[in-house]
């Protein structure tokens, strides 16, 4: 007999793992004990050799479905105690906190079957759920996941709920959340004057009576509030849209299952897979031809984003519903997710007419994920519910505490200690007070799982971001603290990197919207010769001016005008018959003209994001855009893949110089013309910079990579040139991924 400790870390709290070890000793006749502490989890083996060799074996390969292993230590001791039986023991506390949080988990099948059977205990409870499913990082307050540490706490668990807790052998072992109608949370419907209408399941019954009727329901969901309607009433969603002031960005749809999905979709089988997994992300579909969904879901885009029921709650809604509902995070511009109903009540009040709550306190929100699948690559666009507190075990152990700030739109923040990197859910734009509050609160948050403290804070060179004024700000209140600032579209390659753990010279080409140039301008066209420490500039969109600033990212007709004024004469470009020319005023392109000859309120830009606005103006697609990214999609409509010409255009001096594809759009009358030969044109340039420098990897990132038909097609060219090639799949290539790119840059 030999005895063995074993320390095991990564997802391995709150996801099964002292049960499974528990069973997997029962199976091989070993004696000992299994325990959690603030690291991980510790199992000691009293057995043969032979018998420890099969467990360890059957632990790496087949471990619990939500547990991720980044790493198994075993040391064979010297045991003076004998032991008659395998156990499970208490919690310990080592304060030394680096366990890592899981995400939360959509509702698993066996939930699902016993909210269904009507001689089940759970039968109808709406916050069901056991080890493999339900809430983690959206109810912890800290480390070890034990319900004392959770939004659990103050409710006392029934003597059925309490058996199956204690019981090694039920899959609600330890399950911080179980709980019971008995015991456990409930639900409540109220109206917006705060007036009590129905509880528990009469309260599902009557908000489904509701929806079908028309009206809009905020509905509590894991992380944060629904906003919620029937999909089918075309009524009820323009109405959701007068009442959010949202005039056209698409809203996600929730569906019961897969097989109602694929009635108002084409959904591929990559597609399903992911939209049926255990994580159940909102999932880009392409909308079928024909359908009942209302035209004011994802107005002017051929996809839409779906996602199936996630929580008891909302199998338990689809019971009884007739269709798909609207399903989008309940929030005022600019601001973070609501997650609690008196928020919703002070908030929401203009927008719902019911609001639909349980009393379980949502501690850390926690919006949707969304995915798009191009060219079999699960890419994801959010990071989030499912996938986020992302954690990458590190091969090399840091040897200080590292806090990276993100970017200010789409914000994250990532933590580097010890062997982990993690990466934060996403937080979103830092626009409004309420959603820097949320920043910082979120920045706590993780400093309190781990008691961290960071040593070094890498953030943005923006000078006005937020997370840049936050991370200047606690230098000057621990001036110990050692700041670095991180370019911003080298961090977005630098993302790409940390995601393949790349450490060799890369060639990175970073498109997007807007990120701060070490010289002052606004970048979003960059080509780099990089590496993990270092980065040369070697060429670059060149440079056009933003009429108006900060206007000409709403106006997409600012950037088009702005790019004739590069161009032609004022006297050519009143003569000219172009979309962007008639959306103005004779006097209003006069005045543009001044700015443009003086610099007032015209900063130099070099943003590929930008050139997508200026197309979608020339085009008459779009002359003004209702939120990010609209005309990028809109321009993906009417690609042609018929059309294999590009424009013109040179590389003179290192810079990209686009003055003959101007000249060519404005004779080339044609939004398909125009849209296929401009994305075929971005192609051709990323092609010849990849020529000129063939013997570097190729690894791109940034927003503009986000678009589907672009990122296929770099796909399909680089796969059969046999290019070596890298681009964000787990990592956003937004601004959602900065943060992991500035922490890499460190580590």
């Amino acid at each position: 007999m030999k005895s063995f400790l074993i320390q095991v870390t990564g997802i391995v709290q709150g996801v099964g793992f002292r049960p499974f070890v528990y069973n997997l000793a029962i199976k091989y006749n070993i004696k000992g004990w299994v325990n959690n502490d603030d690291r991980g989890v510790n199992i000691l083996l009293t057995c043969k050799e032979e018998e420890a060799q099969k467990f360890i074996k059957e632990l790496q390969e087949n471990p619990p479905k939500l547990a991720s292993i980044h790493n198994i230590k075993i040391e064979e001791i010297t045991n003076q105690k004998e032991y008659k039986s395998f156990e499970i023991v208490e919690s310990l506390n080592s304060n030394n906190k680096s366990t890592i949080i899981s995400p939360d988990m959509s509702i698993c099948d066996d939930c699902i079957n016993d909210i269904n059977d009507m001689d089940n205990f759970r039968y109808n409870y709406s916050l069901t759920n056991c080890i493999n499913c339900g809430p983690r990082y959206s109810i912890i307050n800290t480390v070890p996941y034990d319900r004392i540490n959770t939004s659990m706490a103050s409710f006392e668990m029934c003597e059925d709920c309490k058996k199956e807790y204690k019981d090694p052998t039920n899959r609600r072992y330890h399950a911080q959340p179980i709980s019971c109608e008995k015991c456990g949370p409930n639900l409540t419907l109220y109206s917006t004057n705060r007036n009590i209408i129905k509880y528990n399941n009469e309260a599902i019954k009557e908000t489904v009576l509701l929806i079908k009727k028309g009206f809009i329901i905020a509905i509590k969901g894991m992380g944060g509030f629904h906003l919620i309607c029937d999909a089918l009433n075309e009524n009820s969603v323009n109405q959701l849209r007068i009442n959010k002031n949202r005039p056209t960005k698409p809203y996600a749809v929730m569906f019961k299952d897969l097989k109602t999905v694929k009635e108002y979709t084409n959904s591929t089988l990559k597609e399903d897979e992911i939209l049926s997994s255990k994580e159940k992300p909102i999932v880009l579909l392409r909308k079928k031809g024909k359908s009942s969904l209302s035209s004011k879901i994802a107005p002017n885009v051929n996809h839409i984003g779906c996602f199936i029921a996630y929580t008891p709650l909302h199998h338990l809604l689809f019971r009884y519903l007739d269709g798909p509902i609207i399903a989008t995070s309940a929030n005022l511009k600019d601001e973070p997710i609501i997650k609690d109903k008196d928020e919703a009540f002070t908030k929401l009040g203009h927008i719902v007419d019911f609001i639909l709550d349980f009393n379980r306190d949502i501690v850390n929100a926690c919006d949707d994920s969304v995915i798009q699948v191009v060219k079999n690559n699960n890419i994801k666009l959010r990071n989030a519910r499912g996938y986020a507190p992302t954690s990458i075990k590190l091969e090399n152990k840091v040897e200080k505490k590292i806090l990276s700030m993100g970017a200010n739109q789409k914000s994250t923040i990532s933590l580097a200690f010890e062997n982990n990197l993690i990466l934060s859910p996403h937080i979103g734009d830092l626009n409004s007070i309420e959603s820097v509050e949320y920043f910082e609160r979120t920045i706590n948050t993780f400093k309190n799982f781990y008691d961290f403290e960071p040593d070094i804070i890498v953030c943005d060179k923006h000078p006005n971001y937020e997370s840049t004024k936050f991370a200047l700000k606690l230098k000057s209140i621990n001036p110990k603290i050692e700041l670095i600032q991180v370019q911003h579209h080298y961090a977005h390659i630098l993302s790409v990197m940390a995601e393949y753990k790349l450490e060799k010279e890369v060639l990175g080409i970073a498109f997007d919207g807007t990120g701060y140039g070490d010289d002052g301008n606004i970048w979003g066209g960059e080509v780099f010769i990089a590496n993990k420490s270092t980065y040369e500039r070697v060429n670059h969109i060149k440079y056009f001016r933003l009429l108006g600033g900060e206007m000409a990212v709403k106006e997409p007709k600012r950037v088009a005008l702005s790019l004739l004024f590069e161009n032609f004469s004022l006297d050519e470009i009143l003569d000219m018959n172009n979309p962007c020319v008639k959306a103005f005023q004779i006097n209003e392109i006069k005045m543009f003209h001044t700015m443009w000859q003086n610099a007032l309120n015209a900063p130099l830009t070099s943003s590929v994001g930008r050139l997508f606005d200026a197309i979608a103006s020339f085009a008459d697609i779009l002359q003004t855009q209702s939120y990010e990214g609209e005309t990028g999609l809109q321009i993906e409509q009417y690609y042609d893949t018929s059309i294999k010409d590009n424009y013109s255009y040179e590389i003179l001096d290192n810079q990209i110089d686009l003055s003959l594809m101007i000249k060519e759009i404005i004779l080339d009358n044609n939004k398909k013309s125009n849209c296929s030969k401009f994305i075929n044109t971005i192609v051709k340039i990323i092609e010849d910079l990849s020529t000129t420098y063939k013997n570097l990897p190729l690894v791109i990132s940034g927003g503009v990579f986000q678009n589907r038909i672009l990122l296929e097609i770099l796909i399909d060219k680089f796969e059969k040139q046999g290019r070596e090639f890298y681009f964000n799949i787990d990592i956003p290539a937004n601004d959602g991924g900065l943060s992991i790119g500035q922490i890499y840059h460190q580590i």
